[in-house]
């Protein structure tokens, strides 16, 4: 006699609410062995109930719906291992950044006075560059700079023009005041003309003469608003700040093709002297 679990009896064997196992029903994650076609009842096999406590673990570790279907479609094999292994991978570089956060919260709070900033004003030169301009939202900003250097790396690598400079970015206002808009990452380079065939999404421009008030970078990436603020408060103390956009540039401190190994020179635009 093949024992039949109604889905009350399910839920309460594998800590998933009625309405969780109806969903995953729905969207194909865990399906019944059986439905009623005249009640509408659902009814799960003993042999399910690893299956559904696989899956309540998995959307603890936060892994989105989607994989999980692949993981209960293919218990085995490379795409569940590729699967996984992408999720914790995710989970380890969120883990990172979380303790990144702590420890920058604590070193904050624990600080008697905001540190001295050790800025000074430059006047940049203007400059040709490849670039790749998005208009995003704050959160996105890594994911999209990484994605636009790798392709303009790439392409940089396969043609006959050179670099006349570092990696840098360009973010207008509203990026900061409104949580959206224009990131353009460049690349200053010489021997490229218009006509070149570019990578998708780029184009030659003029990066202008600026005076900036700068200052470098050389913590993690949690900390750059602390540098920011730092470097605000020189301008504002000692000069005019300017309109324009902020910029960035990037000098490699390790591997080059790490791209998140780097001093950042962060350049605030200044009124001239």
């Amino acid at each position: 006699m093949t024992v039949k679990l109604s889905i009350g009896d399910f839920s309460r064997m594998t800590y998933l609410t009625v309405k969780a196992l109806r969903h995953y029903h729905d969207i194909g994650v865990l399906e019944p062995v059986e439905v009623d076609t005249s009640s509408g009842y659902r009814y799960y096999a003993p042999s399910q109930v690893a299956i559904a406590q696989t899956v309540r673990r998995l959307r603890d570790l936060g892994m989105p719906l989607e994989e999980i279907r692949v993981i209960v479609k293919e218990p085995e094999g490379a795409t569940r291992d590729r699967v996984l292994v992408e999720h914790l991978q995710r989970m380890e570089a969120q883990l990172a950044q979380t303790q990144q956060t702590v420890a920058s919260l604590r070193a904050l709070i624990q600080q008697s006075r905001p540190p001295e900033a050790n800025a000074e004003r430059r006047t940049l030169n203007a400059a040709t560059a490849i670039a790749i301009e998005s208009v995003i939202r704050a959160e996105d900003a890594v994911a999209t700079w990484i994605d636009a250097f790798t392709a303009l790396h790439r392409w940089l690598r396969g043609t006959a023009g050179e670099r006349s400079g570092p990696d840098g970015a360009l973010f207008a206002a509203e990026f900061f005041e409104e949580g959206l808009g224009a990131m353009t990452v460049f690349i200053p380079v010489t021997g490229v003309h218009s006509a070149a065939a570019l990578p998708s999404g780029a184009r030659i421009i003029e990066i202008p003469a600026a005076d900036v008030a700068v200052i470098n970078h050389d913590g993690p990436l949690t900390d750059l608003d602390l540098t920011y603020g730092a470097l605000g408060t020189w301008v504002l103390e000692r000069t005019s700040a300017a309109d324009g956009p902020i910029r960035e540039y990037y000098l490699p401190t390790g591997d080059p093709d790490d791209l998140l190994a780097h001093t950042t020179k962060v350049c605030w635009p200044v009124q001239p002297a």
